[in-house]
């Protein structure tokens, strides 16, 4: 039994590798690749594997894995600040969906309790898939991405009472005192849970790195994440939802990340086998005699989650465009409909055949999940360009914008990096607005006085009402790369003499945002970089002038590389001890330099900034406390000490143009 299994996996992990490489090639997500190596091994397959019981069992520890990473990136401070998402959209979706599907559904088979049960199914999206496709996008801080997040949350909160109705919906008799207890058990397991997060595991966790041993860690970790996982099992919840607690136990300790780094191995390799086991479940045979049924289940699948979606972002706020990216991003059907769907089957609820029919049609929506939200920022924008939908904007309460301001500021997303620019700005007295498609945000930060509005930043007329012609500066800082090129599109259209920054989080959108007319593009990845290798050499005392211009040379280059121009070698790098309390810096003479040729005497160096000359390095020999007669020469490296804003005016001192005109003496 155990070879078997084990020549199960091994074949499983062979032929996944396989599919996700060749299908990478042709820039496929691994995703379909694991699904397509699934179909290809499992028992509707080639048929390699042929009970694939073993395989869920580690899918479900994929799944585990994955809510509990994702429960310790959102803290309980956090995800109380998402109730609207999770309340309200959450809410709102699930019972949109399933009013549409029975409605739908009733309409053939005349059973309302098949009918209500369908609902439950199409209701749910797969958590596994869209977080991974978010991770991999870095949205998931994004208005959509939180948005998405908190739907999801509901949707998994809401597979208990669906399991405890499926009785319900078979016309059986509810024993509603057992359905009661199952509840308070419910309700006791979190609130105990949430408890511990607080006062119980930080001081585990404490006393457990205390001793310094990395797989004690480890273990540690592990045993929370899948014992609370089974826990909250046991009493009624699904496993899922317990390691999602778990994650946000671990959140509010101080050992949040490095745990994450420890799982992170762990959950990449279980939630492949997850979607291998998805694909195991495809009966090609089934699907090639009922291609044209299948294809009719996915479109109606699809048009129910997206309409009822939108909609229900739409009843809570949300600008059109972000509706439709969240619709689209959601319209796949999620693993736990599958739980449900065994469930139903077992009391009737769903014959054979049309079980077949749900997993076929449902393995094809998550197959097409990862093209779908990829697609979805491009569709929204252009959907929102058409009238019908521009109309539908203005539909929602106008927002009082600010008139008559000119050469202002305007700050687009108000997230850590715009907070604090609205910061700067504010103790300077340089006008500026800010636009965030948040509401909460908007209105908590109108409380406080911030010229804040709510509104969607790649409408036209939304910029309009913000003063875009009379703008001197456009900040683009949201996590939305399509967004953001189509906010620099509009802005450079209606006044191309603005000034666009813009913040991104990758080294890869640099040129396309150049190209459209952005001045300053900032990567996080690359400019955290720079400021890395800056220091590093600053450290080793490198000429300050030298790593300055390195640096300039990145930026201006478009961070496309680092130049290749040689550095000086380290010398004059350990600093005297008597010289603690004081800075010292290097300088070194370029090429085109006005210093080159005039004495010590002549640069009155001390006179003129305050700062001291303790040496100059000419080659490989150091002159210590070199004579006023000495005379520079290009490529000395000059040793200056002194305070902090001596050093500075002598640098400022020795590169500007008075040094041109002094006659000397």
């Amino acid at each position: 039994m155990e070879t078997e299994f084990l020549t199960a996996l091994v074949l499983m992990l062979g032929v996944s590798a396989l599919s996700v490489f060749l299908l990478g090639r042709l820039r496929i997500p691994s995703l379909i690749g694991f699904i397509v190596a699934g179909a290809l091994i499992g028992p509707h397959g080639l048929g390699i594997i042929g009970d694939i019981r073993n395989v869920e069992i580690l899918a479900d520890i994929g799944i585990i894995l994955l809510l509990f990473t994702v429960g310790i990136e959102f803290s309980i401070r956090n995800l109380l600040k998402m109730r609207r998402a999770v309340i309200y959209g959450g809410g709102s979706q699930v019972l949109l969906s399933i009013m549409a599907s029975t409605v739908a559904v009733y309409a053939f088979t005349g059973d309302l309790g098949k009918s209500i049960f369908a609902g439950f199914l199409i209701a749910l999206s797969s958590t596994a898939i869209v977080l991974k496709l978010l991770l991999e996008r870095g949205e998931m801080d994004s208005p959509h991405g939180r948005m998405m997040v908190g739907i999801l949350i509901f949707q998994d909160l809401c597979v208990v009472p669906f399991m405890l109705l499926i009785p319900f919906l078979t016309g059986s008799r509810i024993d509603m005192l057992t359905i009661g207890l199952t509840m308070l058990k419910a309700g006791v397991i979190i609130t105990l849970v949430l408890i511990s997060a607080k006062w119980i595991v930080p001081k585990v966790l404490h006393q457990v790195v205390h001793t310094r041993g990395r797989e004690l860690f480890t273990i540690t970790i592990i045993f929370l994440c899948l014992g609370i996982a089974l826990l909250t099992s046991k009493f009624g919840l699904s496993l899922a939802l317990g390691a999602f607690l778990a994650g946000l136990i671990i959140s509010e300790s101080e050992y949040s990340y490095q745990a994450t780094s420890e799982i992170l191995p762990f959950k990449n390799s279980f939630l492949g086998i997850f979607f291998v086991s998805v694909g195991m479940l495809i009966d090609t045979g089934y699907i090639g005699d009922n291609l044209l049924k299948i294809i009719v289940a996915v479109l109606v699948i699809f048009g129910i989650k997206a309409l009822t979606t939108i909609a229900s972002m739409l009843s809570i706020g949300n600008t059109p465009r972000a509706s439709l990216h969240i619709g689209i991003g959601l319209m796949q059907i999620g693993a736990f409909s599958f739980v449900l769907a065994v469930a139903g089957k077992e009391v009737g609820l769903i014959q054979q055949d049309t079980y077949q029919m749900f997993l076929s049609a449902s393995v094809i929506t998550m197959a097409l999940a990862p093209l779908l939200l990829k697609s979805a920022p491009d569709v929204s924008a252009w959907l929102t360009a058409k009238k019908p939908l521009k109309r539908l904007s203005r539909l929602r309460k106008e927002e009082i914008f600010p008139k008559g301001r000119s050469n202002h500021v305007i700050i687009i997303g108000f997230g850590l990096n715009g907070r604090n620019l609205a910061n700067v700005l504010r103790k300077t007295d340089i006008p500026y607005v800010i636009l965030e498609l948040n509401s909460d945000t908007v209105g908590e930060e109108k409380k406080k006085g911030q010229p804040i509005y709510f509104g969607d930043g790649t409408q036209k007329e939304i910029l309009e009402k913000l003063g875009i012609k009379e703008a001197k500066v456009l900040v683009v800082a949201i996590s939305d790369p399509v967004s953001t090129r189509n906010i620099v599109a509009v802005a450079k259209k209606e006044n191309p003499r603005i000034h666009i920054v813009v913040r991104t989080r990758y080294l890869s959108e640099v040129d396309d945002l150049r190209s459209l007319g952005t001045e300053e593009v900032i990567p996080e990845e690359f400019e955290t970089s720079v400021e890395i290798f800056s220091r590093v050499l600053h450290h080793y005392r490198l000429p300050i002038n030298v790593i300055t211009e390195h640096t300039e040379d990145i930026r201006k280059d478009s961070y496309r590389a680092l130049r290749t121009t040689e550095l000086p070698k380290r010398h004059l790098t350990e600093r005297h001890d008597m010289l603690s309390e004081i800075e010292t810096e290097t300088y070194i003479i370029k090429e085109d330099s006005h210093l080159s040729g005039h004495s010590l005497k002549e640069l009155q160096m001390r006179t003129k900034t305050g700062c001291t000359i303790l040496a100059i390095q000419r080659g490989d020999i150091v002159h210590q406390n070199p004579r006023p007669d000495f005379a520079l020469k290009k490529q000395d490296i000059i040793l200056l000490v002194g305070k902090k804003e001596d050093i500075q005016r002598a640098i400022t001192y020795m590169e500007s143009d008075k040094m041109l005109t002094l006659k000397y003496h």
